[in-house]
């Protein structure tokens, strides 16, 4: 797996650019087999973090008003971490200037952690992998699509970390059809599960049996994969809806018995889900509360919009954004 490129010189400030994705599922989250998760995710466009690193007479840190201020205080540590790990001190003006959606499900901690990772390497002039990065950061420990969108983008499977620890292999990277459009429905003012929460959660639930989760394998290898592949948008509906509704049955015990965080956004998936005419894939990404509802074009999507909301559908407490999947990863620019 390549890591971003930059002509920067050493030395020079740099901004770094790391998409959102969305987490589809779990292909095996009890590990029923001996090797537990595996995920499916999509790097999609129109959500970021934007980091910007560059060499300083002391060390300065700030945050944007675009970027959460609360995040601040996880990447000055990380970047105490990077130091440990090269034993490079120099000062360093770090400034956030984006971030995505904090604990909804766009993987905003990993990508912060790349970001400023790679910030780091190329202010340094470090030849360093993206799993590197992520290894000295802890990041990665369950799921590998963070990493692997960080660097290529695009509809990712990973394997799952090894029993024995190692991070999850990239198992498939597909191109997004360039016509899909993601509905990406957030609601602000909620957050999903994250941290000892998230752990205690998982070690609650009842083990996945392994037909379900062997069900969830067979959706992904013989209808979203090969669907992504040859644009045939409804065999791959028909796999991630199937795979969304085995998972999200299974995690509902740790969201009040729903598949869904966010009653809003529940409210309108049930809608999207039996809207007349082309099929929607949808689900909920990671703990959410972001819901997500895939469609084949984006006058599907603005169709289906217009149509909710003429429906009454749309809670007041939701944002709502269409956006295409992105097959590129990070980027990297001279600091602004």
């Amino acid at each position: 797996m390549n890591a971003p490129s930059t002509d920067l010189r050493q030395g020079a400030g740099v901004a770094v650019h790391a998409p959102g994705r969305l987490h589809l599922g779990f292909l095996d989250p009890s590990g029923t087999l001996g090797r537990r998760f595996g995920s499916i995710g999509l790097v999609v466009e129109g959500f970021e973090t934007v980091v910007s690193l560059q060499p300083a007479r002391r060390d300065e840190v700030g945050a944007d008003p675009a970027a959460s201020g609360a995040e601040l205080e996880r990447a000055v540590a990380w970047l105490q971490r990077l130091r440990e790990e090269t034993g490079l001190t120099n000062p360093l003006k770090l400034r956030l200037l984006r971030t995505l959606p904090v604990h909804a499900g766009f993987g905003s901690g990993t990508q912060l952690a790349l970001a400023l990772g790679r910030a780091f390497a190329a202010c340094h002039g470090l030849q360093v992998d993206t799993p590197t990065l992520a290894r000295w950061l802890g990041r990665g420990l369950r799921s590998g699509i963070g990493i692997a969108g960080f660097d290529v983008g695009g509809l990712l499977v990973d394997g799952g970390p090894s029993p024995d620890g190692a991070p999850a292999p990239l198992l498939a990277r597909i191109a997004w059809p360039a016509d899909w459009r993601v509905i990406v429905v957030l609601e602000p003012a909620r957050r999903g599960l994250s941290g000892a929460q998230e752990r205690e959660a998982i070690a609650a639930l009842a083990p996945l049996p392994r037909e379900r989760a062997a069900e969830i394998c067979h959706q992904v290898l013989m209808r979203l994969l090969p669907g992504a592949a040859q644009a045939d948008f409804a065999a791959f509906a028909a796999g991630l809806n199937v795979v969304q509704q085995v998972l999200g049955a299974h995690f509902a015990p740790a969201q009040h018995g729903s598949p869904w965080t966010s009653p809003a956004v529940a409210r309108l998936m049930h809608w999207l889900r039996e809207a007349p005419g082309a099929p929607v894939a949808l689900g909920q990404s990671s703990w959410g509360p972001t819901g997500f509802a895939i469609v084949e074009s984006a006058r599907r999507a603005d169709n289906l919009l217009a149509a909710a909301r003429t429906a009454g559908v749309v809670d007041d407490a939701l944002a709502l954004q269409v956006v295409a999947g992105r097959n590129t990863g990070a980027t990297l620019a001279a600091a602004p």
